[in-house]
């Protein structure tokens, strides 16, 4: 019997990924099995009984998910963030979960940077604006995507300084930033803060009023990480206090109708979209497919995940 990979995306791949992963999955020998655009959990456990391996994108892969899935041996979450899958399930019936760090980085920082400059120009209202030209950037974790957003800045002439407590301050210089040591420090100087950390149970919740509230006059808080790194209550209460800060964010706060009193600074886009371009949907799909086959193949778990 084939080795069965199969493609469970609510939010399908482009065609032109599914094509690829198809050829690369394929040529192995392997069978490609495709659920796309599911409406409920059911559908998805239903999916998995008998494949080998699988590729998500934002899908919720759950315990019951993993549970149901009795053959399955690795599963790779098509992007950078994997707290979509529960690692804990997968370590207990020995699946190996993989991300693809580093696909999406370019399609997230140049979100950021037009929603900066959307910001910055007020929604192209024709009114007086501003430049990013000479300001401050401060990065907030400085991996494959915080790496992309610096060096985009510095084409914008910006000041780019990087907060990453795991990476040395020789290894932020040579990725072209400062390197400062502290959250506390890099929120005090900056007059844009770019947030790349992942949702933990330590980040959760830790981008907060007394933080932000450390940010200079007519600050901006760009926010293409995780919902759940803002404190929200928090930032309300400062977005009443400083009538000078500003929000935007790829991915809107639960409580986003609050917002609504502080009409002109702040943005949300409709979904979470920072991945969302072609180039960055193909890379990352074809990254999947690939880590499967080395995985399946060679037991290659470079991008392993979970413990």
């Amino acid at each position: 019997m084939a080795t069965k990979v199969l493609i469970a995306t609510d939010k399908p791949f482009a065609p032109v990924a599914v094509n690829g992963i198809r050829e690369i999955v394929e040529a192995q020998g392997y069978e490609l099995v495709l659920l796309e655009k599911y409406t409920s959990p059911a559908e998805l456990i239903a999916a998995v009984a008998d494949v080998d391996a699988m590729i998500i994108r934002s899908d919720k892969a759950t315990k019951e998910v993993i549970d149901a899935a009795k053959k399955l041996k690795v599963i790779v979450r098509a992007g950078a963030g994997y707290d979509n899958i529960d690692l804990q399930a997968c370590t207990d019936k020995g699946v190996v979960a993989m991300n693809t760090p580093g696909q999406n980085s370019n399609a997230v920082a140049e979100l950021a940077f037009g929603m900066m400059v959307y910001m910055a120009r007020n929604f192209y209202n024709g009114k007086s604006g501003h430049e990013l030209k000479g300001k401050k950037i401060g990065v907030h974790a400085y991996g494959n995507v915080g790496q992309n957003v610096g060096r985009v800045a510095r084409g914008f002439g910006m000041e780019v300084y990087a907060f990453d407590p795991f990476m040395t301050d020789e290894q932020i210089k040579a990725a072209g930033a400062t390197p400062l040591h502290s959250a506390e420090e890099m929120y005090e100087m900056c007059d844009y803060v770019s947030l790349h950390i992942p949702a933990t149970e330590k980040t959760k919740k830790s981008i907060n009023y007394e933080l932000l509230n450390r940010m200079p006059k007519g600050a901006v808080l760009v926010n293409t990480a995780r919902k759940e790194v803002i404190d929200e209550e928090g930032i309300l209460k400062l977005m009443a206090d400083r009538p000078d800060f500003k929000y935007i964010s790829d991915i809107a706060p639960d409580n986003a109708a609050e917002f609504a009193q502080f009409e002109g600074r702040y943005f949300f886009t409709p979904k979470k979209m920072g991945a969302q371009t072609e180039e960055a949907n193909v890379n990352a799909g074809l990254a999947a497919a690939r880590q499967i086959v080395a995985f399946l193949e060679h037991g290659d778990a470079k991008f392993k995940v979970n413990k």
